[in-house]
């Protein structure tokens, strides 16, 4: 009991910090998710014992430019295409039943681009020419979220078969399912609030979201799984990191992106 009141403190304080600053204003927006990029960036250093301190330098960097400096959709697509290069890289070895030794090199683009990339692009997805578009954002938000809730919640009741146990034992088929059911069926009720986006691209991003965002969360445990340890780190009581809070979010952000261009949106 007390471990459940504990998780859902954190849960709380944590939707309120994420909206708060959603509703508060764009810099503040920015500014979580800068700071939330450092935190995801220093545990995933420590899970593959990347030594110095360049990653964060060089995520800086680039977020600044990104963010403030750059408004060349070509550049910003080429940051985009290198980061889904990576991150489809990474699905290769997450299937992969080899072992896998990276290199420093290798730590580090994929540190800048899966981690530093991902956080970029979801900073990004609000901004619609000058307009930061809340509730697009709050609604990616809830798609994530609805979609770990209910995975979790089928799972545990109606899970038998195992997806992937080797990476992540207790995850079922049957809650995949239920979670992208359930996810659809939010993106239903968001497309009642937030339209720009029409009930099919809702049901697109929405699908895109959950599929992007569950191979990320078993990416994350397969690396925690070969560092041998259980959370990414301890500032979420409950809940372990904020990589173990983001690791979804961080990876589907620049398919996000890229399906929002598809509509026409991202700017």
């Amino acid at each position: 009991m007390r471990e459940i009141l504990r998780r859902s403190i954190t849960g709380v304080i944590y939707v309120v910090l994420l909206l708060g600053t959603v509703f508060l204003s764009s810099d503040a927006f920015d500014f979580l998710f800068m700071v939330f990029g450092l935190a995801c960036l220093y545990e995933f250093k420590k899970i593959v014992r990347l030594k110095h301190y360049y990653i964060f330098v060089a995520y800086l960097a680039l977020w600044w430019v990104f963010i403030y400096l750059i408004q060349d959709s070509v550049l910003i697509t080429i940051l985009m295409l290198l980061t889904i290069t990576v991150d489809l890289a990474l699905l290769v070895f997450l299937f992969s039943k080899k072992e896998k030794y990276f290199t420093k090199l290798q730590k580090f683009i994929i540190a800048v681009f899966y981690i530093g990339g991902g956080c970029i692009f979801l900073t990004m997805i609000p901004y619609k020419q000058n307009d930061f578009a809340q509730f697009l954002i709050m609604g990616i938000f809830i798609l994530i979220w609805v979609n770990d809730t209910f995975a979790y919640l089928v799972g545990r009741t109606l899970g038998r078969t195992k997806l992937f146990p080797s990476v992540s034992p207790k995850k079922t088929i049957e809650g995949s399912v239920g979670g992208l059911i359930f996810a659809l069926i939010a993106a239903y009720i968001l497309a009642m609030y937030e339209t720009n986006l029409t009930l099919w691209e809702w049901m697109t991003l929405a699908s895109v979201i959950v599929v992007a965002g569950s191979l990320g969360d078993l990416l994350e445990s397969k690396f925690k799984r070969i560092a041998g340890v259980k959370d990414s780190g301890a500032i979420l009581p409950g809940h372990g990191g904020i990589w173990d809070r983001l690791d979804s979010l961080v990876f589907a952000a620049p398919f996000a992106y890229l399906v929002l261009n598809i509509f026409s949106y991202v700017s």
